[in-house]
């Protein structure tokens, strides 16, 4: 099952190399919500695994972004010991501020539009 939380990126870490087969990076972001006039501040910490990593490249601190990800729970047992742990793994990040950079260009103004041609048309309509 896929989810999907916006917000503010707050600290980006490096890529770690935690055996010779697998990597991973994580990254937190800030989620805050308003209800009933309270404001509540999450902190929520996301994984990105293995050619995922990279997918943090373009993203900085302060950006305003949306992660899609799926909840990953896993069971840990050593010395008889069990342990539980979940992680949320980001497959998806898209950046929310500065869209307008990202959308149609402004349209052209009256300079960037050529003079009429003096030319006869010989268009067959």
């Amino acid at each position: 099952m896929a989810f999907e939380i916006s917000g503010r990126v707050i600290d980006i870490f490096e890529t770690v190399q935690v055996s010779d087969s697998f990597r991973k990076r994580e990254f937190v972001v800030e989620k805050k919500e308003n209800s009933s006039g309270t404001e509540f501040v999450d902190f929520v910490k996301f994984q990105l695994t293995q050619d995922r990593c990279d997918l943090a490249d373009p993203i900085h601190v302060n950006d305003e972004i949306r992660v899609s990800f799926n909840i990953r729970g896993n069971r840990w047992e050593k010395e008889g010991r069990v342990s539980y742990f979940t992680n949320l793994d980001v497959w998806k990040i898209e950046k929310l501020s500065g869209q307008e950079e990202l959308g149609s260009p402004p349209p052209p103004s009256d300079e960037d539009i050529p003079p009429p041609s003096e030319e006869s048309d010989d268009l067959p309509f």
